[in-house]
């Protein structure tokens, strides 16, 4: 038979009053901070409050939209051919029947007399001097030397603005436009023809740049219209 062993006495259980080391402390369990329900009681009502805001002060309809449609293209097939030789405001046309030029600028030609003979050139007849601005000599080709620009005034209101280079000793023409010259401005290289609108308040600004082979159309703006300038001393662009 198994023999049974007798159980051991457990120890007696300390006394209340007893100092121990964990005697009067509770376990240690998370606290809940009882400010919680109310941090949340507040931001719900903060919501609410918002939302409420949201339906008075928010976006509201103002009604349908406008309509808007497309561009109407009319002749879609067509195109207009590329501008001739005569007609390219910006095409070289070396002018005839004046002399070279070795030192490469335009400062040793005569300006009259280049103007003359590029006007004669297309068959027309060459401008009273009275018509012709004073000749402003600027370079706009970036290579250092000086080009010609002339501007013959057609009648009250049309002018022709043309300007010259100098293209291996040849006199070359590299730009002429006519139009209703309300400014000519030099800036940074660039050459800026202002026109009047339909509107008194704005001119269209255009703007052309020497791109190392011709004047190239740069940019065509609007711009507010200003009083004319005051003459400088010695001519001066319009």
């Amino acid at each position: 038979m198994r023999r049974l062993r007798p159980r051991t006495a457990l120890p007696p259980l300390p006394a209340r009053n007893a100092r121990s080391p964990l005697a009067g402390r509770s376990p240690r369990y998370p606290r809940r901070s009882p400010r919680c329900p109310l941090l949340v009681f507040a931001a719900l009502t903060s919501l609410a409050l918002l939302a409420g805001c949201a339906d008075v002060d928010g976006l509201q309809s103002e009604g349908r939209a406008r309509d808007v449609d497309a561009p109407l293209v009319l002749w879609p097939r067509y195109s207009p051919a590329p501008p001739g030789r005569d007609e390219n405001p910006v095409a070289l046309v070396p002018v005839p029947n004046v002399p070279r030029i070795p030192s490469g600028t335009m400062a040793d030609a005569n300006p009259l007399a280049v103007l003359d003979a590029d006007i004669a050139a297309q068959g027309r007849t060459p401008p009273a001097p009275k018509a012709v601005r004073p000749p402003e000599l600027h370079d706009i080709t970036g290579d250092g030397k000086a080009n010609l620009i002339m501007a013959v005034d057609l009648d009250p209101r049309t002018s022709e603005l043309r300007v010259y280079s100098v293209r291996r000793t040849v006199v070359t023409r590299v730009l002429v436009l006519r139009g209703v010259l309300a400014g000519v401005d030099l800036a940074a290289g660039h050459l800026v023809i202002r026109e009047p609108t339909k509107d008194p308040r704005y001119v269209s600004v255009t703007d052309y740049v020497w791109d190392g082979h011709s004047m190239t159309l740069w940019n065509i703006t609007l711009d507010d219209a200003r009083t004319p300038q005051t003459p400088r001393a010695g001519g001066g662009s319009p």
